[in-house]
């Protein structure tokens, strides 16, 4: 019943799998979370680059040139839900809390935390299945390395 009313105000109203490739959709994923708040900071790009090259496991090029498309796909992207749709179906749980320890390290990437990036900080969550108590360790765990 939760996950029904979860679907409908999220706009998730299907289980089709995403259109968007793995590789690209956590990219995405990280920048609409940094332009959540209306600044796209420099710090908050340079966490996305290098997550970005682990997540690929690629070069430095290969990471820009997949931050631009995801950049671009985000750009004109009207919902969050395809691009953790995409991660949820490829990564299991446990790399999950990995990932939402990697966009609260761009959340917190340019020192300050926004409503904005909170309420969709909790929407990631929840759409990719990791429950406030885990994405809370992965957030203190992320400030207490910084």
């Amino acid at each position: 019943m939760f996950g029904d009313l979860i679907r409908r105000l999220t706009g998730e109203t299907d289980t089709t799998p995403s259109d968007v490739e793995p590789q690209v959709a956590l990219p995405a994923l990280l920048v609409r979370v940094a332009r959540a708040d209306g600044d796209y900071a420099a710090s908050e790009k340079d966490m996305i680059r290098g997550i970005t090259q682990r997540w690929i496991g690629g070069s430095p090029f290969e990471a820009a040139e997949v931050l631009r498309e995801a950049e671009e796909l985000e750009a004109g992207a009207s919902d969050t839900v395809r691009f953790t749709r995409a991660i949820k179906d490829a990564v299991a749980y446990e790399a999950r809390r990995g990932v939402i320890a990697d966009v609260w390290r761009v959340v917190l990437a340019d020192g300050r935390r926004d409503e904005e990036e909170d309420a969709l900080m909790r929407l990631i969550a929840n759409l990719l299945g990791v429950n406030d108590r885990d994405s809370n360790i992965a957030r203190q765990n992320v400030e207490a390395g910084r």
